[in-house]
């Protein structure tokens, strides 16, 4: 062996200027893709460059949230501002890669960074990925969507190609309250934190231009509005703009035309009063926007309810929530509910499936009470029923924007059996959509007007 090097030495020695030289030079080289690839595509554990992910960020804006990774094997393509109330922004990117891997790499990552996965599913259909994040009071919305159907060469089978990434957050959210929010409520840093009253004096805002112009019933509202809790009264004079808190006048056919002197903000409300108000307010939310409307029942229905007759004055509102599945009876497949009860009081529980299919329109998602118990930290989930869990973790996904948060405020005890107030029941159709679109009845009120 000694004798072998003695010889080799020497010959590669007098080769390295030459042809040999630069071959046995190359072929010891390290592989130059290597280098420059630090991400192996396809790896199991996905990790980026700093530098890489900086050189992405370069195009973005300047209050897209810290902690969010930036696919490396994706192209950028456009970066959206909504025109809604929130100031939305959306960005958006095409990769080569299928959506599976994308998926993962983001849940690793997000877990990674401390960010909490609040909802995190997969539509089988299209084979799309949705992730809801938080942290620090921070939500970013991820989808993740096969963009190209192609049939494979047999015809019989489809195969997805290039991905499109969605990754959607509220403007400034961290820092700045949006801007049609400015003479109502502020919340504080905590999202658990009851909203407070702004103190300062400013010039007349559009409310108080709107409120101006109401009748002389909307001012003794307003001013019996005082008498109830005052993290709420803002939430109640926004909604006399739109003239909906009304109460049900049983000996007349026509809702708009009863007087109520005073609004009793701490009266419980009834299940017949809250009926009225729940699609009077939808309806005003949304009086450009027919599709998400709910629309009255014909007196020539069928009655649903053995207590609400056609001849009811509140029957094709009452009829009308039960028809759009708002309401259990018998047309939601709840063949035991046989009577509307009007005059019961509303409770929490009932608020909470009632309200909460008109914010996210859409179906409500599976729960079971550790999950509940953990994102809330109710002391009493174990009396909570099984469909109302399913409204209570919906709810929690909007954030700032829950019913839960903006009603009743920070609580441990849930308590789904007790009654309802008219101030807390107000406080909860302020407003209708997700923590990341929807409208508020200021936004309303300025649509009227």
């Amino acid at each position: 062996m000694y004798l072998f090097w003695i010889i080799i030495i020497p010959l590669l020695t007098a080769c390295a200027d030459g042809k040999i030289g630069s071959f046995i030079e190359e072929s010891l080289a390290p592989d130059s893709r290597l280098q420059k690839n630090k991400t192996v595509t396809g790896a199991k554990n996905i990790s980026i460059d700093h530098n890489e992910s900086t050189k992405f960020r370069v195009n973005l804006p300047a209050d897209f949230p810290q902690g969010i990774p930036i696919y490396p094997n994706a192209k950028l393509l456009e970066i959206k501002t909504s025109q809604g109330i929130d100031n939305k922004i959306t960005i958006q990117w095409l990769s080569k890669d299928p959506s599976s891997m994308i998926t993962d790499f983001y849940t690793q990552q997000l877990q990674k960074n401390n960010w909490e996965i609040i909802n995190g599913k997969q539509i089988t259909k299209n084979f799309q990925s949705v992730l809801f994040a938080k942290r620090n009071h921070v939500g970013v919305n991820i989808s993740i969507q096969p963009q190209k159907l192609n049939k494979t060469s047999s015809g019989q089978s489809k195969i997805y190609m290039d991905t499109e990434i969605s990754i959607a957050y509220i403007a400034n959210q961290r820092h700045n309250t949006p801007q049609y929010q400015t003479n109502l409520p502020k919340l504080e840093k905590s999202e658990l934190i009851k909203p407070v009253l702004k103190q300062e004096s400013k010039p007349q805002s559009v409310s108080q231009t709107i409120q101006s112009k109401q009748s002389k019933n909307t001012s003794s509202i307003i001013e019996d509005n005082n008498k109830g809790p005052q993290q709420l009264r803002q939430y109640i004079k926004d909604l006399t703009l739109l003239g909906i808190l009304k109460e049900p006048n049983k000996n007349s056919n026509n809702s708009a035309s009863n007087t109520d002197k005073q609004f009793k903000p701490n009266k419980i409300i009834t299940r017949r009063e809250y009926a009225y108000w729940l699609l009077g307010a939808n309806n005003s939310m949304y009086i450009n926007n027919p599709a998400k409307q709910i629309r009255l029942a014909s007196v020539n229905d069928r009655p649903v309810f053995k207590d609400i007759s056609s001849q009811d004055p509140g029957f094709p509102i009452i009829q009308g929530l039960a028809e759009a599945g708002l309401i259990s009876s018998s047309l939601s497949g709840d063949t035991r509910v046989v009577l509307f009860r009007p005059d019961a009081p509303l409770t929490r529980e009932q608020l909470l499936l009632w309200k909460v299919p008109l914010d996210i329109r859409e179906s409500l998602p599976k729960a079971d009470i550790n999950l509940v118990k953990k994102v809330w930290g109710f002391q009493d989930v174990d009396k909570i029923a099984p469909k109302v869990l399913r409204a209570l973790l919906a709810d929690y996904q909007n954030g700032e924007k829950s019913n839960i948060r903006r009603v009743f405020a920070y609580t441990t005890l849930f308590q789904p059996k007790k009654a309802v107030t008219c101030a807390e029941a107000a406080a909860s159709l302020w407003y209708f959509g997700t923590e990341w679109e929807g409208v508020s009845a200021i936004e309303a009120a300025k649509l009227r007007n």
